[in-house]
């Protein structure tokens, strides 16, 4: 989740090239969330994916953890085969976790993180500030304290902890949809939908360390606090919920890197409800306060992240609390002065903001986060296309818009159509709500009940719901923040009694929710069972046989050099030193993992030899996959990228731009390979199989 490495062209390996059931037939266990054959590999055969933690953990009684018919089943593996199935950086996060139970003790482990000099070579970091590893620390001090050492191993304590807050998930989507709608088969149905639209809502069974999967439970828990702390009726409770808010909002900005900019779209949504007029000044002040108290509190545990005070939601909060204080008459007026007031308060806000950003980051020397802003400068054709790293985004469909397929599937399981019409149903009262001299022609009655059914909870999370649907248009990859909020609208559209009551005057809520749940259950109870009992295996030997080698072969403090996703995988099977990782929030390893990819470009040896030699490498892993790498469109592919960047023509027939030159030498992994005097007075072939080869440096 910090990086387009999960859907890069670094990940389109022979070796995951298996074949897997089309999605149609299984979706649980084939379909590419991020368009990558590593998704639908059997690299990733790991307990997620042979059952689902949404249907009340089968994994707990499943064959796979009892069985010794097969032996390449999860449970019957090899540790370094489990390992291997954590990919990328679901890998790195994860050594983490191994790292801190193989501590001789909790505060040698605490040290070891504050003080690495492990992940990143010829440097000591601390991890603790650098990245969103806090869950990985609390999991491994729990462990050692329960007592479950001697039945559970490690590997399954941290699934299943990951598969119990997606339960969390459920129920938090249960509690939202139930407080909107004042029906407990609202909170049903949304968890129903949730759960048959796994393949869209959420990616756990693929992706297990990813910090999307640990901090969405807590944002959905967030969701529904705000929700109850909007409600008229349970203002006894609004205390409760402010202190709710604060923990679920410091649970989800602790536990994802992206914290900041999921805020800010939050932060979007209450400055547009202040603006028309839905929520008091104490309720808009409390849930600003909220967030920044999150994210502040989340600083002082990361060591003061500078990342975070530089964040432009901070500043845009900032921002609206002192404009806000300085326009106390904006709401007051004709409808025409309001929007002119409106207007020109949006413009003083937005004004503030950038000016409190701009000063933040320098004073701070920020530039952590400054590949994020490439990447959307690029995507909408405001910034230069042949930077690397905005590079590594544009090309994956996981960062273009949402495709259409995704609508098809929400569709087929009976939750898009419920949605668009609860979208049109409170679209339409909001209009009526407010604009209350268009409706001339209602009764009184209607009226009220317009008003009282566009509630604040209810216009929160329409306009929740329709902001972050914005952002999963825009980009795909953020659509699991959306469609699990989709289920919670479509049960409301389906049961909010107010809303029905109001434009029929009289409707049976239960028994259309019942008929639904009914008809939702025999369609597709069936096919969710059979995906349940579909089992995986694990095969990857040409990996296997490079992680022993590197253990047995090599010494402990050796140094790596290769892609990120590999390296993940080296530290977490083999404990070796890294050149670079994938966690992609630091502006100098950024630098260093260009660099280090110049091994994929057309360079001498002599050039390649000094890089690597410069970050410390002792040994560097090249993978035919990205050398030769087929996948992309040209131009997509690593190598065309890296051609980009160093004003080199790309290879294959197609159009090239006209400042563009011919590299004067070979690429490096394909040269390297024919042993010419050149390269081999600089680096020694140590290890090869058909798909890594490694090079002494």
């Amino acid at each position: 989740s910090s990086s387009p490495l999960l859907s890069s062209p670094l990940l389109s390996s022979p070796l995951l090239s298996s074949p897997s059931p089309s999605p149609s037939s299984s979706p649980l266990l084939s379909y590419s969330l991020l368009s990558s054959p590593l998704l639908s590999s059997p690299l990733l055969s790991s307990p997620p994916l042979l059952s689902s933690p949404l249907l009340s953990s089968p994994l707990l009684s499943s064959p796979l953890l009892s069985s010794p018919l097969n032996d390449l089943w999860f449970s019957n593996i090899k540790e370094v085969e489990r390992e291997i199935s954590f990919r990328t950086e679901c890998g790195l996060y994860y050594s983490y976790f191994k790292q801190m139970l193989q501590a001789p003790s909790v505060q040698q482990g605490l040290f070891e993180l504050t003080n690495d000099n492990l992940t990143e070579s010829k440097r000591t970091i601390n991890l603790l500030q650098r990245m969103n590893i806090y869950q990985e620390v609390f999991l491994s001090v729990l462990y050692r304290f329960l007592p479950i050492q001697s039945y559970l191993e490690p590997v399954y304590f941290y699934i299943y902890t990951v598969f119990s807050l997606q339960a969390v998930y459920v129920i938090a989507l249960y509690l939202t949809a139930w407080l909107l709608s004042g029906s407990w088969l609202a909170g049903a149905l949304a968890g129903v939908w949730y759960i048959l639209n796994r393949v869209d809502t959420t990616r756990v069974e693929f992706t297990i360390s990813l910090r999307e999967n640990w901090s969405l439970p807590f944002l959905a828990l967030q969701v529904a606090a705000i929700t109850c702390y909007l409600r008229p009726h349970l203002s006894a409770l609004q205390q409760v919920m402010v202190w709710l808010m604060y923990v679920t909002t410091f649970s989800f900005c602790l536990t994802w890197q992206f914290n900041q900019f999921i805020l800010l779209v939050q932060a979007l949504v209450i400055y547009t409800l202040d603006c028309l007029d839905f929520l008091t000044t104490t309720q808009v002040t409390t849930l600003y306060l909220t967030q920044v108290s999150g994210l502040l509190s989340v600083w002082l545990l990361q060591f003061c992240n500078s990342m975070l005070l530089g964040s432009l939601v901070l500043s845009f909060i900032m921002a609206a609390l002192f404009v806000r204080r300085c326009q106390p008459a904006l709401k007051t007026g004709s409808l025409l002065v309001r929007l002119a007031k409106l207007l020109l308060h949006t413009a003083l806000v937005l004004l503030l903001t950038s000016i409190i950003n701009y000063l933040a980051k320098t004073i701070l020397q920020l530039r952590s986060d400054e590949h994020i802003y490439k990447f959307i400068k690029s995507k909408f054709g405001l910034g230069l296309t042949r930077d690397f790293d905005a590079g590594l985004y544009l090309c994956e469909e996981a960062f273009g818009l949402l495709p259409l397929d995704t609508l098809e599937r929400l569709a087929g399981t009976l939750l898009l159509h419920p949605y668009g019409l609860a979208l049109l149903l409170l679209g339409g009262l909001s209009f009526v709500s407010l604009s209350p001299g268009r409706s001339t022609g209602r009764s009184p009655e209607q009226k009220r009940g317009a008003q009282e059914l566009f509630r604040p909870d209810v216009a929160y999370n329409l306009l929740h719901t329709l902001f972050y649907g914005l952002l999963a248009f825009s980009t795909m990859r953020m659509k699991y923040i959306w469609t699990g909020h989709m289920c919670v609208v479509a049960a409301y559209g389906v049961c909010g009694k107010e809303a029905w009551t109001l434009l029929l005057g009289t409707l049976r809520c239960n028994t259309i929710t019942r008929s639904l749940n009914s008809t939702v259950f025999f369609q597709f109870w069936p096919v969710l069972m059979e995906e349940v009992s579909e089992l995986r295996e694990f095969y990857d030997p040409d990996t296997v046989e490079l992680m022993t080698w590197i253990s047995t072969k090599t010494p402990q403090h050796a140094v790596f050099a290769g892609s990120m996703q590999l390296l993940a995988g080296i530290k977490l099977c083999t404990g070796r030193v890294l050149t670079n990782h994938p966690h992609y929030e630091d502006k100098d390893l950024r630098e260093r993992t260009q660099q280090v990819y110049q091994v994929y470009a057309q360079r001498s040896p002599e050039e390649v030899h000094a890089i690597l030699r410069a970050v410390g490498a002792d040994y560097v892993v090249l993978e035919n996959s990205i050398c030769y790498e087929r996948r992309h469109r040209r131009g997509c592919r690593l190598r065309d990228l890296l051609d980009l960047a160093n004003g080199h023509i790309m290879d294959g027939e197609g159009d090239n731009d006209p400042d563009l030159v011919s590299a004067t030498h070979p690429r490096f992994c394909e040269a390297i390979k024919s042993d010419a005097q050149a390269y081999a007075a600089l680096f020694t072939r140590t290890f090869q199989n058909k798909t890594f080869h490694v090079s002494k440096v």
